[in-house]
């Protein structure tokens, strides 16, 4: 446990050892390096980003460099998006945002000492059984888009209002892009696209996220950026999916050419994200909001279909219409 403040290093400790670990503790990545070169390996470690003497991206750097199959965690402010991305850009397995929530400490812990595992046992398939080469393939691939979606639980945690959001509208999106012919591998990028969407509001004030009222035209531009954060941050790992990093940058873009970022028109807007931003105003209408209660079903479809043509793609509206035709089923939030 590497933190530089004695309080949360020990608080941290009490938690990891209460899980049935034991914990060695460092107040600086330096002393955390000799540790390691004193021990040896250590499969776990927590470490605070921001210390003196050396930061916790550089003791990330150094200790990787190291062992390069140690599960390192890192604790960051929630919206320090561009250090959290550096982080799991160079190896990072997870991180949790401050102030810490202890049973998320457990949860966490947990999930990366699975990664850690599967990456041991990765390494060893890679060695030594060829004909696995595939599966671990799509492992390290799962591995890297966990390592992303651990943003997404971090954004829901700063807007109550939006949790469960993103899956709602994954389930959604799937199944009006089965009405449209959609199938396949198609479907997992539409999944991955619509769980993702929201990814860039990571860096939008809470306060404007959290707003009981109408937003000011510069609160307006400044939460239209999420779209092209969100592009910006999946970059990186979604080079194989361009169907979802367009849906990240498109979902708000409108029918007559109203949207943002970049007033794409009718068929100019790819037919993925004239999906997402159905289901994604449909869910939107049918969740409380701070700013506003939320509507009936049948009023939200009624909304669709009055901005169908204008805001939203007609076909893409009568195929959400006819996925889900009894909407007392539907999976909503309030």
């Amino acid at each position: 446990m590497v933190d530089d403040d004695a309080a949360v290093r020990r608080a941290m400790a009490r938690v990891i050892e209460g899980h049935g670990l034991a914990t060695i503790e460092a107040a600086s990545g330096a002393e955390a390096l000799a540790i390691l070169q004193r021990e040896g390996e250590i499969p776990l470690c927590i470490s605070d980003v921001h210390m003196a003497e050396m930061d916790g991206v550089t003791f990330l750097r150094e200790a990787l460099g190291l062992y390069p199959d140690m599960a390192i965690i890192m604790l960051t402010g929630v919206a320090d998006v561009t250090t959290a991305v550096e982080c799991l850009k160079l190896g990072a397995l997870d991180y949790i945002s401050k102030p810490v929530v202890m049973e998320e400490v457990r949860a966490r812990v947990d999930k990366a000492l699975e990664k850690r595992q599967l990456v041991l046992q990765n390494r060893f398939y890679q060695k030594n059984l060829e004909t696995r080469v595939r599966e671990l393939d799509r492992r390290n691939k799962e591995s890297l888009i966990n390592g992303v979606q651990t943003l997404v639980h971090a954004l829901e945690a700063k807007d109550a209002y939006t949790s469960g959001h993103s899956s709602r509208v994954s389930r959604y999106a799937v199944k009006t892009a089965v009405q449209l012919g959609y199938v396949g591998e198609l479907l997992n990028h539409i999944r991955l696209g619509a769980e993702l969407h929201d990814i860039g509001k990571i860096g939008t004030r809470e306060a404007i996220l959290n707003k009981p009222g109408p937003l000011s035209p510069e609160e307006f531009e400044h939460i239209k950026e999420h779209t092209l954060l969100g592009e910006k941050i999946l970059a990186p790992f979604l080079s194989e999916s361009a169907m979802a990093l367009r849906i990240v940058r498109s979902h708000h873009e409108r029918i007559d050419g109203a949207g943002f970022p970049d007033a794409l028109q009718g068929d100019g807007i790819p037919r993925e994200a004239r999906i997402i931003s159905v289901v994604d105003a449909f869910d939107a209408m049918t969740t409380n909001r701070a700013y506003r209660p939320s509507r009936s079903p049948a009023e939200a479809l009624d909304e669709l279909r009055r901005c169908a043509g204008t805001h939203f793609d007609t076909e893409v509206v009568d195929a959400f219409a006819g996925a889900f035709r009894d909407l007392t089923a539907l999976p909503l939030g309030r």
